[in-house]
């Protein structure tokens, strides 16, 4: 479980977040909307400890993890998956070596049958098969973005953060990616928190979505909630899937 309150972050006197609250139960989607340069990406860096909040809590499985130190928030980082905007696999290694990477790195007594067992299961929890050996750029950028979330679930997290997965992506590989965010959170009963400004992606696989207008929480609840908002902002969104 994850759990903001009144999180408030400045960079100088610039204030991004202010007093978010909100908590993202266990299992379900939780999508965070809003216009670019709201504060949604800053939200998530929150979360693993990349950013601290210049004030308020942040509670994540029953611990308030907001002044860890470095070395206290490396068991906590270790919980969360992160899914970026964009693949970011290494170039030089194969498709099997970058979802091995998490595994080597952070589990050495993982022997090599269980590396490629473990390997082997995640790409085929994305519907990837048969591309092991190739490198990243032998294959589609929609299927770059499978491999980085096949490689994100290899060393097991509890937590899936996604930073505007389907940014460049064609409505089509889209579609696609959604449902693997939703196949997976189910299947894995993860936490999700998917940070988009794609209101027709929300609806589709959300079970909540919370919206965010310069660093506040301006709307909350579930898909059919946000059907019926008199927010302007929210409206917008629903005037742009119509």
């Amino acid at each position: 479980m994850i759990e903001f309150k009144s999180v408030v972050k400045r960079f100088g006197d610039r204030t991004i977040l202010k007093g978010v609250s909100f908590e993202a139960k266990q299992g379900e989607i939780l999508f965070i909307l809003g216009t670019s340069g709201t504060g949604k990406s800053v939200l998530l860096k929150n979360i693993v400890g990349l950013l601290k909040p210049t004030s308020g809590e942040i509670w994540i499985d029953g611990e308030e993890v907001s002044q860890f130190t470095e070395n206290e928030y490396f068991r906590i980082r270790k919980k969360c998956g992160m899914v970026f905007q964009h693949p970011a696999l290494f170039d030089s290694l194969t498709v099997f070596e970058n979802v091995a990477y998490g595994i080597r790195k952070h589990r050495p007594e993982t022997t090599e049958e269980e590396i490629e067992a473990r390997v082997k299961k995640c790409l085929s929890l994305v519907h990837l098969h048969g591309i092991e050996n190739k490198k990243p750029a032998e294959i589609s950028y929609g299927m770059q973005k499978r491999v980085s979330l096949a490689r994100t679930v290899a060393v097991d997290p509890t937590m899936l953060l996604f930073d505007e997965p389907t940014t460049g992506l064609d409505p089509v590989t889209t579609n696609a990616i959604n449902q693997l965010i939703f196949d997976l959170s189910r299947e894995l009963k993860t936490t999700s928190l998917v940070v988009s400004h794609d209101m027709h992606c929300a609806l589709d696989i959300a079970d909540r979505i919370m919206v965010l207008d310069k660093g506040e929480v301006i709307e909350e609840g579930t898909p059919e909630d946000l059907k019926n908002s008199e927010q302007p902002l929210v409206k917008d969104f629903l005037m742009e899937i119509v």
